[in-house]
């Protein structure tokens, strides 16, 4: 898939190599979008991919002294989840965050990147253009400062230049007369893209609305505004009738297409829907309710002790160095694979499988640098240095792991096919949460699919698992 895999150490190098090679080197991160693009042929022009997952600092979320909150560019899913500043201060933004796939996803999927992706279906996006974020970008000769609002020219379109890196988001805090909501229709509850998404922000004095900003995704090619909506808001209360009006409005502002997810008429029809309940949500203090107070985040950055300077550039004929289910290996095959197909064809640990290879399923599901991940969107090069456990790392000599234990008892398996991604992801669940409630349970396994329809006994499993080991 590529030529050259590098592991960068420092945000100079990698602008130093985007000014050499252009378009034929992409940045990597979370690699959730990039993988699958280029397993599919769709990247053919890249030879070089960049790896900056290693480099330092760059995974900050703060609020600086003028009330800005920054992101940087290796801030994932999940680190907005668990943000108690984000929580206070842009709770659109955690909301989105946690809408995203499933925590496999959102353990690797960075917010910039859901932003230079440029879908108009991707969750971030609706609520930092409702918060006015701005990108920081740098190539090697300067930098500039990029309103998110003017980064889109269409479906995955930026202005982004080939040599350039987004290096920091800011957007200003929410003021405590700020009240804002982010509500998402999809085809099923988690792993699914939006049909619709809308965020609402709302500023206040007493209680006339003063600003007014409602982005709406999934609906055009670009995140727009309901213009209409926000003009018709300012001065008013927030009331059943002009939630009723600013609604229609707002509805009104979306130019949809047909697709295999929806039609253009439904879609306008659940953008009012959703704008609705995103309004009587504020309105009754409501925004936020779907957020678990201690949401699975399977991920325990104690767990591993990883070597994070594990840098370099692989080529076909530089050998990968890890470890994996405690013992080391050095592995002279495999730099152009995925690290499904590494553990599995170089390694030989066969019990992580293949389902879907699309990150859907979580067959492929492995416990990497303490966190759980989907094997099948990671590239094998950033094995280099990691600690890995695959399904069969998991028991302790003969003594089987308590969630391995507890599907033989419960009969959780089926074909047995899903079995150690599930297996996977519910032992990290249990690292993080001793006594988990059902619906944590539940949210923890929506990356692992079962087409057996075996989940009563697995989230059965899954509990008394718990039980026993707390």
């Amino acid at each position: 898939m590529w030529k050259t895999y590098i592991n960068a150490e420092s945000v100079e190098q990698v602008l130093s190599i985007l000014d050499e090679k252009k378009s034929s080197a992409k940045i990597i991160a979370g690699g959730t979008d990039l993988v699958l693009e280029m397993e599919r042929g769709v990247r053919k022009e890249i030879d070089t991919i960049i790896d900056i997952s290693r480099i330092s600092g760059l995974d900050k979320i703060y609020e600086d002294q003028d009330g800005v909150i920054h992101l940087g560019p290796l801030v994932n899913h999940n680190d907005c989840v668990r943000s108690k500043l984000l929580q206070r201060k842009a709770l659109p933004l955690v909301q989105a965050a946690w809408n995203v796939g499933s925590p496999l996803i959102r353990n690797r999927g960075t917010v910039t990147g859901n932003l230079v992706t440029a879908s108009p279906a991707n969750d971030t996006i609706s609520p930092l253009m409702a918060l006015e974020a701005t990108l920081h970008v740098n190539k090697k000769t300067g930098s500039r400062k990029i309103p998110l609002k003017e980064f889109y020219t269409g479906v995955r379109k930026t202005i982004l230049d080939p040599d350039e890196m987004v290096v920091d988001i800011t957007f200003p805090a929410l003021k405590d007369n700020e009240k804002g909501n982010y509500i998402k229709t999809a085809l099923r509850k988690a792993q699914a893209i939006s049909v619709v998404n809308v965020c609402v922000i709302l500023a206040f004095k007493d209680k006339t609305i003063t600003k007014a900003e409602i982005t709406l995704g999934a609906v055009a090619p670009v995140i727009i505004h309901a213009d209409s909506a926000e003009e018709y808001l300012i001065g008013k209360e927030l009331n059943v009738d002009v939630i009723e009006q600013s609604s229609k409005l707002a509805g009104s502002a979306a130019k949809p297409i047909d697709d295999i997810r929806g039609s253009a008429k439904y879609r306008s029809y659940i953008v009012s829907v959703i704008t609705k309940r995103a309004l009587n949500e504020i309105l009754l203090d409501e925004n936020g309710k779907d957020l678990l107070q201690n949401p699975p985040i399977l991920e325990n950055p104690q767990a591993n002790n990883y070597d994070k300077k594990s840098y370099g550039t692989f080529t076909s004929d530089v050998p990968i160095e890890t470890t994996i289910n405690g013992q080391k290996y050095l592995i002279k095959n495999g730099q152009e694979k995925t690290l499904l197909r590494l553990i599995r064809e170089d390694a030989g640990f066969i019990g992580t499988k293949e389902g879907c290879a699309e990150g859907e399923c979580g067959s492929c599901t492995i416990h990497m640098d303490g966190a759980a991940v989907l094997s099948c969107l990671i590239p094998a090069p950033r094995a280099h240095g990691a600690v890995i456990t695959t399904i069969e790392g998991m028991a302790s000599g003969k003594t089987l792991h308590p969630v391995q234990q507890a599907f033989i008892d419960e009969g959780a398996v089926q074909c047995g096919y899903c079995t150690p991604g599930f297996i996977m992801s519910a032992a990290k669940l249990l690292e993080e949460n001793r006594s988990p409630s059902e619906i944590e349970i539940k949210h923890a396994l929506t990356g692992n699919l079962c087409r057996c329809t075996g989940y009563y006994t697995i989230v059965k499993a899954v509990d008394n698992a718990a039980k026993r080991m707390s």
